[in-house]
């Protein structure tokens, strides 16, 4: 087979875009010339049918990185923030944000120090309104003669003056496109002519003006955050709650800046949606190249959560981005202390420093994949692996020398004595490889799903007997490809030494469907690492990135240093976090802020207590309104801060029961849930 240069993906024809921009919609439809040729350009669920697999769409190239099997960093022009240099040959920058109240000087400082001997490089700080934004002046004082140096970035929502007033004293201003103008969303849908949404960018634009001109006098920086939870009404209206929507809602303020000759931006597309976060950057950095402008870029994923599943969805969303060279600076959003998400942010970036590609890899030139929109590779079905099976989880036992009971109730297996079987719980690996390990302390086998090796494919065309054969992408020659063609049950285990894995796995899953074989894939990883942390940032990472793009059938981690308990809880946790299997409650838990007005932290222990049993829901934990019901736009339920000590709770998007005392939230969440007929009593 023979490889190109490539790294591209596709979008919708400039001619279906031009009649889309020009229909009116209405606030009871959507239904256009657009929607009777596909809809789903508009709705808001990314993981709906590819663009590309559309009929009647022309489909084009687009560039979103340098190379997709060499590791090249996007050169993005150089910005500096108060005297750190951010983009073009810099570092990868880490920062965090205050959760404390910016009124509060003294725990603002405290927080902020803390955070800066952790390592950060840069610190938010919230300004809800003008009190605040003044007192950022003290704050910044107080760091200054405690010889903190750190810039700080205001963030700023709702209100442009509020803006102005901290510019005055920070090194960078934050704000978001989805509210600064426009008011906040409720969801609607309005008309507009092409005339009227033309008169709203004007609008735009002279609000914008006056915060550029002060920071262009400064030298303050601006960072255009766009959340997927708060897009304005205006754009959802035109393009949907989308990748295509964020994309559009940061050009509009990136034109202003080019056209002003404003070079000082940062621009960021964030997502408590590991998909969405990565196609709408992927997509973002796609328009910035067509139209001739660059900006540094800002990567993390909103609302990750805590603890392990925080880490693992944070790694999944921000490690796929930095492992095709995309990305400048870099937040971990965990609902914990700030400088705790420091030492995690350090970590994930060291991962892809000095990473090269070794062996080489030819380029590529053409996908058979959009990188843009989330479509699984089309795989059989042979056992319980492939097709429309969710992605397995295979625990590699091969590294033990004997494998007793214990080893398998750590994956998940638990034993009927009974029945003298072994049956499988929620959280359990679909298939065991034990290699040549000793099992003659198993007396028992009966239950569990075994892999079987082969060292060459023998013909057959029997999915019921599954059998699995290890290859790398340098194995796939035109004889062992014409010999998977013809089989019918055997899964594939692509293994891999390069130092950049991820591009050599992603390179075989090319070639694979540029052969047309549908033989399902697992996807196979070693690691060596004894730190737990640095062991599930990596392989979410490694594996969540191929995921996010629909490739592999399932995936098998290897580590001969820590439990097997550690490392099946990982893969489960990863799988999830990619958004490809669903095993336990997923919640969706902001950080906390300067705007958060309840322990954001206990409240979501607790509510964390009462309903992590309920496999497959979905819970928001929000701090405030400010991406309260945009960002839990696919939760089944929502705990929204309204006021101090103040909650409302959402089913979906919307509100249930309006401004309940804190004392009693959780339970009254816990009887949402229940009067919907989603609640299930704990097993004992």
């Amino acid at each position: 087979m023979v490889f190109k240069p490539v790294f591209y993906g596709f979008l919708i024809s400039a001619s279906l875009r031009q009649e889309c921009l020009g229909m009116r919609f209405s606030k009871r439809s959507i239904i256009t010339k657009a929607r009777i040729r596909k809809e789903t350009f508009f709705r808001s669920n990314i993981s709906s049918k590819s663009l590309t697999l559309q009929k009647g769409l022309t489909m084009s190239k687009r560039r979103y990185c340098e190379s997709l099997t060499q590791f090249v960093r996007i050169k993005t022009p150089a910005v500096s923030i108060g005297g750190i240099m951010l983009g073009g040959d810099n570092p990868i920058r880490v920062q965090t944000m205050a959760t404390t109240s910016t009124n509060d000087t003294e725990a603002t400082v405290n927080q902020c120090i803390r955070s800066a001997d952790a390592g950060a490089e840069l610190f938010r700080i919230t300004a809800p309104s003008i009190k605040e934004a003044k007192n950022l002046a003290n704050i910044k004082n107080e760091l200054m003669s405690k010889g903190c140096k750190i810039p700080l970035v205001a963030d700023i929502h709702f209100n442009p003056e509020v803006a102005i007033e901290a510019a005055l004293y920070v090194e960078k201003v934050r704000i978001n496109p989805g509210n600064y103008v426009d008011p906040r969303a409720k969801f609607d849908r309005f008309e507009y002519t092409d005339v009227e949404y033309n008169i709203e960018l004007k609008k735009v634009e002279e609000r914008f003006l006056p915060l550029l001109n002060l920071c262009s006098k400064k030298e303050v920086a601006i960072r255009i955050g766009v959340n997927h939870g708060s897009l304005s009404d205006r754009i959802m209206s035109r393009y949907g709650d989308t990748p295509a929507g964020m994309v559009e809602s940061a050009m509009e303020f990136l034109r202003i800046c080019h056209k002003q000759n404003f070079k000082n931006v940062v621009i960021s597309m964030k997502a408590s949606n590991t998909r969405v976060m990565v196609q709408s950057t992927r997509l973002l950095v796609s328009s910035m190249m067509e139209e001739g402008m660059l900006y540094p870029l800002h990567l993390g994923v909103t609302e990750a959560g805590e603890g392990e599943d925080g880490r693992i969805k944070s790694a999944v969303g921000i490690g796929t981005l930095l492992a095709d060279g995309i990305g400048d600076t870099i937040r971990v959003s965990l609902t914990e202390e700030p400088e705790y998400e420091i030492p995690v942010a350090k970590k994930l970036v060291a991962y892809f420093e000095n990473r090269k590609t070794e062996p080489f890899i030819p380029e590529i030139v053409e996908l058979p994949y959009d990188p843009f929109s989330y479509n699984r590779r089309k795989t059989l079905t042979i056992g319980n692996i492939g097709g429309n099976n969710p992605p397995g989880v295979i625990a590699d036992l091969s590294n033990k020398q004997q494998i007793n009971k214990d080893d398998l109730i750590e994956w998940g297996w638990a034993f009927d004595s009974k029945n003298q079987s072994w049956t499988s719980t929620g959280l359990s690996a679909d298939y065991l490889f034990f290699g040549r390990a000793d099992i003659s302390n198993l007396k028992n086998l009966q239950g569990l799903s075994i892999v079987t090796l082969v060292e060459k494919i023998e013909e057959s065309d029997n999915p019921e007997n599954p059998t699995f054969l290890i290859i790398t992408l340098q194995q796939l020659s035109k004889s062992i490809i014409e010999t998977i063609k013809k089989n019918k049950n055997t899964i594939l285990i692509l293994k891999t030494t390069n130092k950049n894995g991820y591009a050599e796995q992603r390179a075989a899953f090319i070639q694979l469907m540029n052969v047309g074989i549908e033989n399902p894939v697992i996807v196979h990883r070693e690691y060596d690492d004894s730190d737990v942390e640095s062991f599930q940032l990596k392989s979410a990472a490694d594996f969540g990135a191929l995921l996010i793009d629909g490739l592999g059938d399932g995936i098998m981690i290897s580590s001969e240093k820590l439990s097997s308990k550690i490392v099946c809880s990982t893969a489960f946790s990863v799988l999830q976090a990619a958004r490809t299997r669903t095993t336990k409650t997923e919640y969706i838990s902001c950080p906390g802020c300067g705007r958060t007005l309840y322990n954001l932290q206990a409240t979501l222990a607790k509510i964390k207590e009462a309903t992590g049993h309920l496999k497959g829901l979905k819970i928001g934990v929000m701090g405030c309104i400010v991406n309260g019901p945009g960002e839990m736009a696919d939760a089944d339920y929502g705990y929204v801060g309204s006021g101090n000590g103040k909650v409302s709770l959402y089913r979906g998007k919307e509100v249930q029961k309006k401004n309940i005392s804190e004392d009693i939230a959780v339970e009254e969440l816990i009887s949402l849930i229940k009067e919907n007929g989603d609640w299930k009593e704990k097993e004992q």
